[in-house]
């Protein structure tokens, strides 16, 4: 019976061609376009659960209220780790602190490197870092030790065995000793470095001092400890490390310090806190793609739905004669379920074939590294089973059971209802197959619009053509360098700092307004050194006060603020010749520096736009990090080759390496330029999907009216006039969805924005497109079908009447 069912399903799917290639060819591009986000979410879901002990490793993050402005971090005190050792619910405490910007050398060669770290010896005691060669107990007890990955043992030794040699680290003028070589990090890890340095090596990594926020602190709990019981513990120990007087007096202020935990598995998906080790993703994008993986799957299975009973009228004989000659319900139920398994089992075999072809494309667009491994056919094969079953019956269930319920004495009469106006089911399917593509069409737009009004916003200085030299200080003398540039025709300035704002963040510092350090009047802030020309160069502008002064030796213990800084300070309205005081290392001995306000900038956003500005504070230092150059010409380009020039005149043997800044201003926002490229990717799919569905249906729709048609052309109707008569009732169902899918889209996106502490308003125009243009796409799909039925000879129709 069964070999019965799939050859009589077989030899129908054949005989229709047309419908058999728009159902297949609908659901294969809906199973593909899921399979590829199957992939995607599967691999954001398994981030750092490589990690054997995973499920009882947690990180610190501080959460610091000052002056009405409160900042999440993912950072702690140096000395928090070690305090850590004395509770019994803890088995170890290890902190990382990132180091980028570090230069080996290779030969004469200095390489920047960016994935490089800090960290303590017991690093390998909670994270699964399996390491090839060394012993992980002593790899980073010793100071000036590196352990390294075998990709950068390739890089440096073209070997992997190079446990005894060395590494020069130029920033520091030190050789490190290589202790161990370790195995790639996987890249679903929230951090990923190539070279881990001993704290050992690290003189801040002994500092006391509970003020200074800058170590990723990580606690690996005994089996069975619930980390929510813990936490008021971390509290109770920071209040004591900061004195209960003073914690009281800023609690009474309605500041605090407050610390909490996150889950290892969590911090990829649930943390965008300030200083993350890595860029980390959102579980919003998780819920959106899996949702638009439901959708375009659904939409694909209400095409085979609304064709299935489209055809109804020409199967309606078919099914009259099978029950007058003693077919079941049941049967006739198999047959129509066969025939549905049989289409969504030629889809996934071409679904499968196109999503496998178009993975490198996904994976460009996603910026992964996603491929089809044993491991992963290993859950894929029986989902593919599962997903040919669960589609195959729930696109074939409506069909088989609305054309088996056929009575046979009305089915043989002629009584049964057809056209597209004879099943309000079919006009919901529609309904919902063209809301789900409105609401796409009007996230794509919205996210589009999120991201252009990013790089055209005022961010309070001018990042276009800037020009970035990254590795300045491999040179003897990087003053020399910039003198030089400056004197190149087309250059505006340049400038040698300790910092860009292009969204990466630097370790806050504790500033105070009082010159004995206290919690209470201390200020967290980045404090950036610059030079003279900084301000100029990035086109910053001055509130009040002046720039810094390159004659003046007194600058050299002067501060500017922004205004963010001064609100919070206390003295926005009169901040000039203001003390503050900074704890600072000289020698392995922390002192503190009296600065004073000279000049008070202008906030500007030199971080994401996601977040509020917060303070910043500027000091005249020599710091050879980056040199930016300010060209005049609208194309920067070429002049970097004039610039090559100049630091081949004076260090021939180093590597020139440059960026433009509004390039890596722009790379912050990656993970938004992906999820747009993605969502337009998928939007798109599901249009063509629906106008599928579409087109069918309205071929169907000419095709159980062209008796009608044929008598309205004899009584003199034009092709207008019957194309609009076949078009309005499709035409009259987006409407409708217009109407459900636009307010449901202005809410979701309204909710996506506000993770965007910048951000543009949805625009009118936004939903308006949207509306048209899924109008305008709606009527040419139609529009194909019912010129084609207007444009029929009548007489074709109407011969055997």
């Amino acid at each position: 019976m069964t070999r019965n069912y799939i050859k009589t399903a077989f030899r129908s799917l054949l005989k229709n061609k047309g419908f058999t290639i728009i159902n297949v060819l609908g659901l294969a591009l809906g199973l593909a376009t899921c399979l590829l986000i199957v992939f995607y979410v599967v691999d954001e879901l398994s981030y750092d659960r490589f990690n054997t002990k995973a499920d009882r490793i947690y990180r610190v993050n501080t959460d610091i209220k000052f002056g009405g402005n409160t900042s999440s971090y993912a950072i702690a005190p140096p000395p928090l780790a070690a305090s850590l050792s004395n509770f019994p619910e803890v088995e170890k405490a290890v902190r990382l602190i990132t180091c980028i910007g570090t230069r080996f050398k290779k030969g004469n060669e200095n390489i920047i490197e960016n994935q490089v770290a800090y960290a303590d010896p017991g690093v390998f005691d909670v994270f699964t870092l399996p390491m090839i060669d060394g012993n992980p107990k002593n790899a980073l007890t010793e100071p000036n030790t590196i352990v390294i990955t075998e990709r950068a043992a390739l890089k440096y030794f073209n070997r992997t065995n190079v446990v005894g040699q060395y590494l020069f680290r130029v920033t520091e003028n030190k050789n490190f000793k290589v202790t161990g070589v370790i195995r790639n990090m996987p890249a679903q890890s929230h951090f990923n470095f190539d070279y881990l340095l001993s704290m050992p090596s690290l003189a801040t990594s002994r500092d006391n001092n509970w003020n200074n926020f800058s170590f990723s602190t990580y606690i690996l709990f005994k089996p069975g400890v619930d980390y929510r019981n813990f936490e008021p513990k971390l509290n109770t120990l920071t209040r004591q490390h900061f004195g209960e007087a003073n914690y009281a007096k800023m609690e009474k202020s309605g500041n605090y310090i407050r610390v909490n935990l996150t889950p290892l598995k969590d911090i990829h998906l649930l943390s965008n806190r300030q200083y993350e080790l890595g860029s980390n993703s959102s579980i919003t994008y998780v819920y959106i793609f899996s949702a638009i993986a439901l959708f375009v799957l659904l939409i694909a299975c209400i095409n085979f739905m609304n064709l299935s009973t489209a055809r109804s009228a020409n199967r309606a004989r078919e099914v009259g004669v099978r029950k007058v000659l003693g077919s079941s319900r049941k049967s006739l139920i198999a047959q129509f379920m066969s025939e549905s398994i049989m289409v969504t089992l030629f889809a996934t075999v071409i679904a499968v074939l196109t999503a496998w072809a178009l993975l490198p494309l996904f994976n460009q667009m996603s910026g992964k590294e996603l491929s089809i491994s044993l491991s992963t056919l290993a859950w894929l094969f029986p989902s593919l089973i599962a997903i040919v079953l669960v589609v195959g019956v729930l696109a074939g269930s409506y069909p088989a059971f609305y054309l088996s319920g056929f009575q046979p004495i009305h089915v043989l009469k002629g009584k049964l209802s057809t056209g597209f106006k004879g099943s309000n089911f079919r006009s919901f399917l529609v309904i919902l197959q063209f809301s789900i593509s409105i609401f796409l069409i009007i996230g794509t737009l919205v996210i589009y619009n999120q991201l252009n009004y990013i790089q055209h916003k005022d961010l309070g200085f001018d990042r276009n053509r800037v020009l970035v030299i990254k590795n300045v200080s491999v040179l003897g003398n990087a003053k020399t360098l910039k003198n030089e540039i400056k004197r190149i025709p087309g250059i505006e300035n340049a400038t040698i700092s300790g910092f860009l704002p292009t969204g990466s963040l630097r370790a806050p510092d504790a500033v105070f307004a009082n010159k004995t350090p206290d919690p209470k009047s201390a200020m967290f802030t980045e404090v950036w050194p610059v030079d003279e020309d900084y301000l100029n160069t990035m086109g910053m502008s001055i509130e009040k006060g002046r720039n810094f002064s390159g004659q003046l030796k007194t600058d050299s213990s002067s501060m500017i603020i922004n205004e963010t800084a001064a609100r919070m300070l206390g003295f926005y309205n009169d901040p000039l010749n203001k003390k503050l005081y900074s704890p600072e290392d000289h020698g392995g001995k922390t002192i503190v520096k009296e600065y004073t306000i000279i000049g008070v900038l202008k906030d500007f956003n030199f971080k994401s736009l996601r977040d509020n500005i917060t303070p910043v504070v500027m000091k005249l230092a020599d710091n050879n990090d980056a040199l930016s150059v300010k060209i005049k010409a609208q194309n920067p380009t070429p002049f970097a080759s004039k610039i090559e020039q100049a630091w081949n005149s004076l260090s021939p043997n180093q590597h020139f390496e440059y960026s433009f800044m509004d390039d890596d201003f722009d790379a912050a926002y990656k993970l938004e330029q992906r999820t747009g490229t993605l969502f337009l990717s998928f939007t798109t799919l599901a249009i063509i999907i629906a106008c599928l569905g579409l087109f069918g249906l309205a071929a169907y729709a000419a095709e159980q009216r062209n008796r009608e048609i044929g008598i309205r052309k004899v009584l003199g109707a034009s092709v207008a006039a019957i194309t609009t008569l076949l078009s309005k009732d499709f035409i009259k169902l987006v409407l409708i969805s217009i109407v459900i899918a636009a307010p449901l889209a202005w809410w979701a996106m309204h909710q996506w924005l506000q993770g965007f502490a910048y951000r543009q308003n949805i625009q009118w125009w936004v939903v308006a497109s949207a509306a048209f243009g899924s109008i305008i796409i709606a009527f040419i799909t139609i529009s194909f079908q019912s010129i084609k039925a207007a444009m029929a000879n009548p007489v074709d129709s109407l011969k055997s009447e």
